[in-house]
């Protein structure tokens, strides 16, 4: 997501521009835009969309605009991204990351671009920052004075950056290119001397005399016509010193003060231009010290060096002349080392080792980042490594460049005239290096590879240092480092018997030595009979990566077979996570007994314990698990789906009483040995939101094998947390269940489903999206005989009907869906019709009607009836009795909303309660409690 000022007022998703509607609303956001993150009052939004007198009904326009944009924003998953557009009594805020602001990263530019030493550098940055302009500030926006002021002020920005740009191609001596940018600007610009004069200049260095003297004529004629003024000095000295033919000096900066004063000057401009400063205002950093850099960086006068490397391994031994080849080359002979060698041979040791040993080789630090160019987590990009490395160098956070063309040149300016190590280790290719290379020639860059990297040879003239394996001494030495020389001396012939049978590999030697370490008891040569064993030597010989796989093997020959077994089906989990009843089921065994299983499999640090009773199991692990017994995957898979419908069913049922979402079990279900027990709601809550992502994970690999009947049962299942987080990315996963039941042709499945996904769209804004989401459900319902899920999805319908403006055909859906929940004498659906009735009432203007509406819904159900509708009533209730003129009551009852959905926690019931209470009573107390619950909203989201 991007906001964008410098050019027609936008906001650019993945899927496109959102439609931003009308001027006055374009309008209103860049007012909120150019005070990102700050509250504008109503009244500035109104000289920001009217010039003269605005209407009587202006603050409602306003209004209705921000509930359009907030609707938007929503659509479009804002939050995600950090994103909110809030009300903060009668001001507005759009909190977004500054980031997402394009006007702000031009200025963070400019900065940067200040910073550089090279001047080919700064070119790149300014030629960045430029390219975010797409046409004049604030473009599609109502002409208002400060909203024209503020346009002004980015202009001249942009302008000034033109400027310096050409200075800095001067200063590259490329006169032919300074002299295009500024022609361009000058002649949209004619009476800006200082483009003139600067043309002139650029002009007559190209080797182009009389074209500039024509544009000193053309400039002074104009000046004349239009202002009746001559050329000021800047011109004339330009112009003389064309005439008098005189060698040019050097050129000098441009008058960064003047550049500052014109971001903020013009009719009260200056307070709304982004960040407050302007293209060549002071960070106020103090004198000396760049813009963005910490004053104790490296290199700044701070004695202490940077260092990002890891911890060196335990017990390097050898490897002596491939240190020396390292030393040669910090002493000058190549600015780049190429460690290469094959999976576990050490190379990441062998960097480590020598670059902990030599640390007064490189007095400004050591940095070190693993390019992940073999693993299965992913590579990091360039930009994510430079990030890291600039954070270390002291760059501010905000000052990071967001290309990493932008980042590397920073990176090569800052690394200059320092001396530093660079590590760059598990690099997949040449391409992934060569931006992170310093740019100093006091710098030295260790690179680590599997293959050979012959492009970095060729273009950087890298050093390779081939790494082979151990020798058996070399290996034996190793074994000793990690377990103690008195157990090696204690079985010299078994030690080198260990080294041998891990063919030199030096992973291998440190997995046995670690399994013997954690074993004093057990013997050398105890060991090395089981290596003798043909599967464990060559799966450390011959299999890359087998060092894991080893190791795992040897562990898990250790384990009782009812642990491998409940090992082995923890490998077809879909989840992350697991519990003793998810083990219990995968392997088709009671959670006591799982229990035991696992704590043994901890034991032998197989599993992890993320929380008490939560483990989790490394994704390596996982994969060596699930070949233990890969037949076994469906038949665990089924368990774990089951466990899964069953353990939803009893949260659903205890956080909500009286609901039957999915009733209907799949034919072939099997129950679990035992079922999770959940206390009260809370916990049944807590459940339901600690385990949603592995519950979609289940889901969607049940969808995946062709379980669709269980896949959109778990989904549905979840609908109580759906309820309480309606706007927390929801549609996803149900879109997955409405696939699952369409592909089983299953109305009853496909209309609950439709059901709980349309009104989570029209709680999300998308109103559209919602009534083609709902207009088939009753439809389904009634063929499935669903009575119930037909009342539901006509209730939902008339949520989206009273939104989009047609209160009469809401209030008949309500009334349908009533008779029926009636007729079937479900109260809990009775009650939820009334609860919508009742709003729908109120918004009519019926408040006396939505009353007893909501007077017989409270009437259906007990005290304790579940908290989110008991508080909805109670603010209808409290609202109604305002617009009858009843005040106290109607104060009470909203205050009682409030409390009771603040102690339940349903912050978006204590948001709406409190902001009706805020609009007859400007308590101070209601003003903290609404905050309050408006922060933890967005901590929720």
């Amino acid at each position: 997501m991007e906001f964008r000022l410098l050019g027609t007022v936008c906001v650019d998703t993945l899927t496109g521009p959102l439609p931003l509607g009308p001027a006055k609303r374009r309008s209103l956001l860049a007012a909120l835009l150019l005070r990102a993150n700050t509250p504008v009052s109503v009244a500035r939004l109104t000289d920001c969309l009217w010039d003269d007198a605005p209407p009587l009904h202006a603050r409602t326009v306003i209004q209705g605009h921000v509930s359009r944009l907030r609707a938007l924003l929503t659509g479009a998953d804002a939050e995600t991204y950090g994103v909110e557009l809030a009300t903060l009594g009668d001001a507005y805020v759009l909190r977004v990351p500054e980031p997402l602001l394009d006007s702000h990263r031009f200025e963070e530019l400019l900065m940067l671009a200040r910073e550089q030493r090279s001047p080919a550098d700064s070119v790149l940055m300014l030629k960045e920052a430029l390219s975010l302009w797409e046409g004049p500030a604030l473009t599609g926006t109502y002409p208002s004075a400060p909203l024209q002021a503020a346009a002004h002020a980015l202009e001249e920005s942009r302008l000034t950056t033109v400027e310096q740009l050409a200075h800095a191609y001067a200063v590259l001596g490329e006169h032919h290119r300074a002299a295009a940018v500024l022609r361009a600007e000058a002649v949209a610009h004619p009476m800006r001397e200082s483009l003139a004069a600067a043309l002139l200049t650029a002009l007559h260095r190209s080797g182009r005399q009389s074209e500039a003297l024509d544009w000193f004529h053309r400039t002074r004629r104009l000046l004349a016509d239009e202002l009746g003024i001559g050329p000021g000095r800047e011109l004339a000295d330009a112009y003389a010193r064309i005439l008098r033919g005189t060698p040019e000096p050097e050129p000098g900066p441009p008058d960064h003060a003047a550049a500052g004063a014109a971001t903020t000057t013009g009719d009260g401009a200056g307070d709304v231009v982004p960040g407050g400063t302007g293209a060549g205002t002071s960070c106020g950093a103090g004198a000396g010290t760049p813009c963005g850099v910490a004053s104790g960086a490296a290199g700044s006068g701070d004695p202490r060096p940077v260092d990002l490397l890891p911890r060196a391994p335990r017990g390097f031994q050898g490897r002596a002349a491939e240190l020396a080849a390292l030393s040669r080359a910090a002493a000058g002979e190549a600015p780049v080392c190429l460690v290469t060698g094959p999976a576990g041979v050490g190379k990441t040791a062998l960097a480590l080792h020598w670059a902990r040993r030599s640390p007064a080789a490189f007095p400004d630090g050591r940095l070190f980042a693993d390019l992940r160019g073999f693993g299965d987590t992913g590579r990091p990009t360039p930009l994510e490594v430079l990030r890291e490395f600039l954070l270390a160098l002291g760059v501010a956070p905000r000052r990071v460049p967001e290309s990493a063309q932008a980042a590397a040149a920073l990176f090569r300016s800052l690394t200059d005239r320092r001396s530093l190590l660079v590590i760059l280790d598990n690099a997949r290719d040449s391409a992934q290096v060569r931006p992170l290379l310093p740019g100093g020639t006091g710098c030295v860059t260790l690179v680590t590879s599997r293959h050979r990297l012959d492009g970095l040879i060729a273009s950087d003239a890298a050093r390779p240092v081939p790494l082979d394996v151990l020798e058996p001494p070399d290996g034996t030495a190793l074994l000793a480092g990690v377990l103690g020389e008195e157990r090696v001396l204690a079985e010299p012939v078994a030690a080198r018997r260990l080294a041998e049978l891990c063919g030199g590999l030096p992973l291998a030697l440190r997995v046995t030595a670690a399994r013997l370490a954690g074993r004093p008891h057990r013997t050398l040569a105890g060991t090395a009979d089981e290596l003798a064993d043909e599967r464990s030597r060559l799966t450390y010989l011959d299999v890359e990566d087998t060092g894991v796989s080893a190791a795992l093997r040897l562990t898990v020959q250790q384990l009782p077979p009812d642990a491998v077994h409940h090992f082995a089906r923890l490998g077809h989990h879909p989840g992350n996570h697991f519990d003793r009843y998810t083990a219990a089921a995968l392997a088709g065994s009671d959670p006591v007994v799982a229990a035991a299983a696992l704590e043994r499999l901890a034991a032998a640090h197989l599993v992890g314990e993320t929380s008490p009773g939560r483990w989790v199991l490394h994704d390596l692990v996982r994969l060596y698990a699930r070949g233990l017994d890969p037949a076994s995957g469906p038949d665990a898979l089924l368990g774990v789906l089951d466990h899964c419908i069953a353990t939803a069913l009893a949260a659903a049922d205890t956080a909500e009483p009286g609901g039957e979402p999915c009733f209907v079990l799949p034919d072939d279900y099997r129950r679990p040995a035992a079922v999770r027990d959940f206390t009260d709601r809370a916990e049944a809550m807590n459940w339901l939101a600690t385990e949603r992502e592995d519950l979609s994970l289940a889901a969607a690999a049940a969808r995946a094998a062709g379980l669709d009947d269980r896949a959109w049962r778990i989904i549905l299942l979840q609908w109580p947390h759906v309820v309480w987080r309606a706007r927390d990315g929801w549609a996803p996963v149900l879109e997955l269940a409405l696939d699952a039941a369409a592909a089983r042709s299953d109305p009853y499945a496909e209309s609950r489903v439709r059901n709980l996904l349309g009104w989570v769209l029209s709680e999300e804004g998308r109103t559209t999206d919602a009534e083609m989401m709902l207009a088939p459900s009753p439809g389904l319902a009634r063929r499935a005989g669903d009575r119930l899920g037909e009342a539901t999805a006509l209730i939902n319908l008339a949520i989206v009907h009273a939104e989009q403006g047609g209160p009469d055909e809401a209030m008949e859906g309500c009334g349908r869906a009533l008779a029926l929940a009636r007729q079937e004498r479900d109260a809990h659906t009775e009650m939820l019709a009334l609860q919508h009735l009742a709003r729908m009432q109120l918004t009519a203007g019926r408040p006396r009607d939505a009353l007893d509406s909501a007077r017989t819904a409270f009437d259906l159900g007990p005290e304790q009836e579940e908290a989110a509708r008991r508080v909805l009533l109670l603010a209808v209730s409290g609202e109604a009795h305002l617009a009858l003129g009843t005040e106290g009551e109607g104060v009470r009852l909203l205050d009682l909303a409030a409390a009771e959905a603040e102690r339940a926690g349903y912050d978006e019931g204590a948001v709406g309660s409190l902001e009706a209470l805020l609009r007859v009573t400007s308590g101070a107390e209601y003003v903290r409690r609404y905050e309050q619950a408006l922060r933890r909203l967005a901590d929720a989201g």
